[in-house]
C-alpha cells in the first residue's frame, strides 16, 4: 500500500520538475491545466518584470530613490564611476536622438549619396561624444567629492536632522501629512505652501535629512563644473556657462528671499523686462554685444528690414547712414508710394543739406534715427502697424510654439494624454495661442513706442524752431528746452521701449514666465558685460572665462540643489535628479 502510494506520487514530482526545466528552457510557458505550472509561470513573469524594471532604472531614475550611505573612499569611487557611466550613457542617447531628429528634418535638402553619412555623423559625431563626456565627467567628479568630503574631514560632518532648520522640516512639524493621508486629502495652510518638488515626499525628506554642508556642495559643483565644461567646444561653452550662472542666481536668490521673508511681486516679469531692455538696445545700437544668430532671429521676429536696423544704428551713433541701405528699401516690392517718397526726400536732404533748407531760412528737420517709412515700408500709417505686426508675428510663431506645447504633452504626459486626449490637446492649443500672442504683443509694444516717440520729437522740435506755427494750445510746448526734447531720441530712449515690451510677458502663462526670464537673462548679461569690458569697467577673463563662469554657476546650483532643491526651477530639479540623484 505504501509502495503504491509512493509510486503514485513520484510521476507527479518528476512531471513538476520536468515542467520547471522546460519552463526555464523555453521562457514563459502558460499551461492552465496544471496549477503548479501556472504558478511557476507567474513567478517567471514577475521575475521578468523585475528585470525590466531594473533595466529601466539604468535609463530613468524612479522618484523617491533613497540616499546612498558611503563610508569608505572605495565605495565613493565605485558610486561615482557607476553614476558617471550612467549619466554619460543617458547624455549620449539624448544628444544623439536630438541630432537625429534635426538631421531627419533637413535630410531632404541633402543629396541622396550623403544622407547615410549625415545620419551617422548626427548619432556618432563628435558633438554627441563631447556632450556625453561632459555630463559623465561632471557626475563622476561631483558624486565623488560630495561623498568623500565628510570622510576626508570627519570633524565637520553635516549636522543631524534634529538641528536642521530647513523649510521642509518646519512644514512637516506643523502639518501632519501622514495623518491626513488616511482621510484621502492633504491640507496645507496657504502661507506654508512651498514649490512642489518633482521628487516624492520621501525623497524630499531624505534630501533634508542627508543635507551636506553648503560649501561641500558648492566646492564639488565648482570643481566638477569647471572641469567638465572643457569637453565642449569653445563656441558652446559660453552658452552653457551663461545658463548655469543664471540658474545658480535664480536658486540663490529664491533661497535668500525665502529665508528673510522677502518677496518681489512679479519678479519674473521684472527680470524679463530688464533683460529685454538691454537686448533690444544691443540689437539696435550695439549688435556686436549679441550673437549674430540671435540678432538675426530678433530681426525676423520684429518684421523689420535689416537695412532699417543698419540705418538706425548709423544715424543714432554717427548722424549719417549708408545711402545703399536706403536705396535697397526704396526698391522693395511692397513699399508704398508715400513711404518711397519720404525715403527719397530723406536721401535728397542727406546728400544736399543746403539745397533742401527752407526758403525762409528756417532749419529743416533731419531725423537722427531710422524714419517710420523705413521701419514699416509696406504700411504708410503708423496706426496700422500694431494690428498688422501682431497677426504677422502670431502666424509666424504659432507652428513653433505649437510644437513646443504639443510634443511634450504627447511624449512626457502620455498617461494623462491617453486618459483624456481632448483635454490635453485643448490645453496645448490654448498654450500655443497664448505664447504666440505674447510675442505678438511684445513686438507691437516696442514698435508702437518707437514710432510715436519719434513723431512727438519731430512735432516738438518743429514747434521749438518755429517751422510749425504755434497756436494757443501748442504755445507752451514751444518753450520746452531742446535738450529735454532730445531725450526722446537719446540712446536711453531705445532701451526703455524694450523694458516696456517685456510687460507682454503677462500674456504668457504664469508657470512659463520664469523659464522665459531665465532664457533672456543670459543674453542681457552678456551684452552688458561686453559693453562694460569695452569701457574698461570690468576685467578681461581671457580663454578661461567660460570655465570660471561655469564653476561659479554650478557652485550656486549644486549648493541649492543639495540643501534646498525647492528653490530651483522644476526643469532644473528634474534634470539634476536624473543625472545626479539624491547624492
Amino acid at each position: 500500500m505504501t509502495k503504491e502510494k509512493g509510486d503514485s506520487t513520484t510521476p507527479e514530482s518528476n512531471g513538476s520538475s520536468s515542467s520547471r526545466e522546460r519552463s526555464d528552457r523555453e521562457g514563459l510557458l502558460f499551461t492552465p491545466k496544471r496549477a503548479m505550472a501556472s504558478f511557476e509561470n507567474l513567478v517567471a513573469m514577475a521575475n521578468h518584470q523585475e528585470r525590466l524594471k531594473e533595466a529601466r532604472k539604468m535609463v530613468w531614475r524612479d522618484k523617491g530613490q533613497p540616499v546612498v550611505e558611503l563610508d569608505t573612499f572605495e565605495a565613493c569611487l565605485a558610486h561615482a564611476m557607476s553614476g558617471g557611466f550612467r549619466s554619460a550613457t543617458l547624455a549620449f542617447n539624448i544628444r544623439a536622438s536630438i541630432n537625429l531628429v534635426l538631421a531627419l528634418i533637413r535630410i531632404h535638402r541633402v543629396p541622396r549619396d550623403y544622407r547615410m553619412s549625415m545620419i551617422r555623423h548626427a548619432v556618432f559625431g563628435t558633438d554627441t561624444w563631447r556632450f556625453a563626456a561632459m555630463l559623465g565627467t561632471f557626475t563622476s567628479l561631483y558624486k565623488f567629492i560630495i561623498n568623500a568630503l565628510p570622510i576626508l574631514i570627519p570633524a565637520i560632518n553635516p549636522r543631524q536632522t534634529s538641528q536642521n532648520t530647513s523649510a521642509l522640516d518646519e512644514e512637516d512639524d506643523k502639518v501632519d501629512l501622514e495623518a491626513q493621508l488616511g482621510n484621502g486629502t492633504i491640507e496645507v495652510p496657504l502661507e506654508k505652501r512651498r514649490a512642489r518638488l518633482s521628487l516624492s515626499k520621501h525623497a524630499q525628506r531624505m534630501l533634508v535629512r542627508k543635507q551636506t554642508r553648503r560649501w561641500h556642495a558648492a566646492l564639488a559643483g565648482a570643481v566638477a563644473g569647471g572641469l567638465a565644461i572643457i569637453w565642449e567646444k569653445r563656441n558652446r561653452r559660453g552658452v552653457i556657462a551663461q545658463q548655469m550662472f543664471v540658474r545658480g542666481l535664480q536658486g540663490s536668490y529664491n533661497a535668500f528671499t525665502t529665508k528673510r521673508g522677502l518677496h518681489v511681486p512679479n519678479g519674473d516679469v521684472l527680470v524679463f523686462s530688464l533683460a529685454c531692455g538691454q537686448i533690444l538696445y544691443g540689437f539696435l545700437l550695439r549688435p556686436d554685444t549679441l550673437p549674430r544668430s540671435y540678432t538675426s532671429w530678433i530681426s525676423q521676429a520684429a518684421k523689420v528690414p535689416v537695412e532699417c536696423v543698419r540705418m538706425n544704428h548709423d544715424l543714432v551713433r554717427e548722424g549719417v547712414f549708408n545711402v545703399k541701405d536706403l536705396d535697397q528699401l526704396t526698391r522693395r516690392a511692397d513699399i508704398t508710394s508715400f513711404n518711397k517718397a519720404d525715403l527719397l526726400s530723406l536721401r535728397s536732404q542727406f546728400l544736399n543739406p543746403l539745397a533742401s533748407a527752407a526758403a525762409d531760412g528756417l532749419p529743416t528737420y533731419f531725423p537722427r534715427y531710422a524714419p517710420c517709412s523705413a521701419v514699416h515700408p509696406a504700411l504708410s500709417s503708423c496706426s496700422s502697424v500694431p494690428v498688422d505686426r501682431f497677426f504677422a508675428v502670431f502666424k509666424w510663431m504659432l507652428p513653433i510654439y505649437g510644437a513646443l506645447h504639443f510634443i511634450p504633452a504627447v511624449l512626457f504626459k502620455r498617461k494623462a494624454f491617453m486618459e483624456d486626449p481632448a483635454k490635453m490637446l485643448f490645453k496645448a492649443t490654448i498654450g500655443s495661442m497664448r505664447s504666440s500672442a505674447f510675442l505678438g504683443v511684445f513686438v507691437v509694444i516696442y514698435q508702437t513706442i518707437y514710432c510715436y516717440k519719434h513723431k512727438i520729437h519731430k512735432i516738438l522740435t518743429l514747434l521749438r524752431t518755429g517751422v510749425t506755427p504755434t497756436t494757443l494750445l501748442t504755445s507752451p510746448l514751444s518753450n520746452i528746452p531742446q535738450w529735454v526734447i532730445d531725450l526722446l531720441i537719446s540712446k536711453f530712449s531705445f532701451w526703455l521701449p524694450g523694458f516696456a515690451a517685456g510687460l507682454a510677458l503677462f500674456v504668457e502663462e504664469k508657470r512659463r514666465r520664469g523659464e522665459l526670464a531665465m532664457y533672456v537673462l543670459p543674453k542681457g548679461l552678456e551684452s552688458i558685460w561686453v559693453m562694460a569690458r569695452g569701457k574698461g569697467w570690468v576685467f578681461r577673463t581671457g580663454k578661461w572665462g567660460e570655465t570660471l563662469l561655469t564653476a561659479l554657476g554650478m557652485a550656486m546650483v549644486m549648493s541649492t540643489y543639495q540643501n534646498d532643491p525647492q528653490h530651483l526651477s522644476g526643469l532644473v530639479r528634474r534634470i539634476l535628479y536624473q543625472f545626479i540623484g539624491p547624492n
